[in-house]
């Protein structure tokens, strides 16, 4: 089963309104509507399966539908080079994650942002806050991956 995040579950996660454990917010940001919970379970993080199922009985996590995430993945972006929305965000994400990671303290909030996106929306709306924290040479890379 492929679990992704609800909208409470982003609201959570912004204002930590429901008290996660480690191990179930690293669970939680693992689900991205494409690893299945067999995958995060293996990702060998200590996250089980109770974790999972308080994830879902707290309804930050739901399963997704089928035609949802095929059509998500399938939709190329307009004016683009082919590839899908999402495999521009799959693409753009670790990107993203690994400049704001950078920045130490003085990025913590615009990392926390960066892990609550779950689309290529999401991520794009950010790119202008990354270009300003890092400079347009690091931020080239991210833009590539968001608009090639």
């Amino acid at each position: 089963m492929i679990l992704v995040k609800t909208e409470a579950g982003h609201q959570a996660l912004k204002d930590r309104s429901i008290p996660l454990s480690p191990r179930q917010r690293s669970a939680f940001i693992l689900f991205d509507g494409k690893r299945s919970v067999d995958d995060v379970l293996a990702a060998g993080m200590g996250i089980v399966r109770e974790d999972v199922d308080q994830l879902v009985e707290l309804g930050v996590l739901a399963p997704v539908t089928v035609s949802a995430a095929v059509a998500a993945e399938t939709a190329p972006s307009p004016g683009s080079s082919g590839r899908s929305r999402q495999q521009r965000y799959k693409d753009a994400y670790p990107i993203a994650t690994q400049l704001t990671g950078s920045l130490g303290l003085k990025g913590f909030r615009l990392n926390l942002q960066v892990e609550g996106t779950t689309s290529y929306e999401d991520l794009l709306a950010l790119a202008p806050k990354i270009r300003a924290a890092v400079g347009p040479e690091k931020a080239a890379a991210l833009d590539k991956a968001l608009n090639d």
